[in-house]
């Protein structure tokens, strides 16, 4: 009998700890078991995004040590929503879903951009035997944004548009379209669905170089004054720090800002040599045109 009891208080007691070790498992171990997410705003097609994006969760992994993985997004504001439950650690955002993040997510702070992002501009498009040289030639075409929270393939050309006397809701041939990416935009205006459109020029100039757009039948006729765009945003310091531990989101914002030739293959999907530190004040214009348009509020 005594035996008996024995056993069961060992069994007992080898219980308690299990449960005790599971409950109370350092923070340092619960780190490695999570898994740091990063998504992009799908404004390519998905198996450049995949490539793309894939190869850099493999090198943040190497480079701080976190298990790093890509989560696509269906659309833009499907991105912003994953970052303001947490589902999304860091997100490559363009200007105005940066803004549209931080709105919902205060902390989050843009830590890392393309020298060009900076100086980001849009093209507008247009079928080739048409006669347009500037923005107000645009009245009485059919024309494609691209996606509705897209910087470059809608907030600021609107806005320019705007600028230019034109209100895209009347002065053009039916309502303007919206493609939901950069390369929609311009594979229906050289299928002549659509007169003209508006581009990302980082995207454009790709689609050239590729040999996929055939300039004998669309060609750019406007390029953009500069704005700021796309940035690496990462979330709150308290949500991230808390999950993979204190001085993550340093270390990641290290990682992204000591990428070298070493590094070239993958800085070459972004169409970059580098990444510089980019702060949240450079998106106040952003945000200020935004609501100027009512795009937010």
């Amino acid at each position: 009998m005594k035996k008996l009891i024995a056993l069961i208080l060992t069994a007992i007691m080898l219980i308690s700890l299990s449960g005790c070790s599971a409950d109370n498992q350092p923070a340092a171990d619960k780190a490695e078991k999570s898994v740091f997410k990063i998504g992009a705003i799908p404004d390519q097609n998905a198996a450049d995004l995949n490539r793309n994006f894939g190869a850099m969760a493999e090198y943040l992994s190497k480079a701080t040590g976190l298990q790093v993985e890509f989560v696509p997004s269906v659309d833009y504001a499907a991105l912003v929503t994953a970052f303001e439950r947490g589902d999304i650690h860091m997100a490559w955002f363009g200007g105005l879903t940066h803004v549209q993040a931080r709105s919902l997510v205060p902390e989050a702070e843009a830590i890392a951009q393309r020298p060009r992002d900076e100086q980001f501009h849009s093209v507008f498009i247009v079928q080739k035997e048409l006669n347009v040289d500037k923005l107000e030639d645009l009245k009485g075409l059919s024309f494609t944004f691209g996606s509705e929270s897209s910087t470059s393939g809608h907030l600021m050309p609107r806005y320019f548009l705007m600028e230019a006397g034109l209100d895209p809701a009347k002065d053009f041939e039916g309502a303007p379209n919206f493609s939901g990416s950069h390369d929609n935009t311009y594979n229906l205006v050289q299928a002549g669905t659509f007169k003209a459109g508006a581009l990302n020029e980082a995207v454009w100039e790709k689609a050239v170089a590729e040999k996929k757009v055939d300039l004998n039948k669309v060609k750019v006729f406007y390029t953009t004054p500069a704005y700021y765009d796309y940035n690496w945003t990462i979330n709150s310091n308290e949500y991230v720090d808390k999950v993979f531990g204190e001085g993550t989101r340093q270390n990641v914002k290290e990682a992204l800002l000591s990428m070298d030739n070493d590094q070239a293959d993958i800085l070459a999907l972004f169409q970059t040599d580098k990444f510089i530190e980019a702060n949240n004040e450079n998106y106040q214009a952003i945000e200020t045109v935004a609501k100027k348009i009512g795009i937010i509020k």
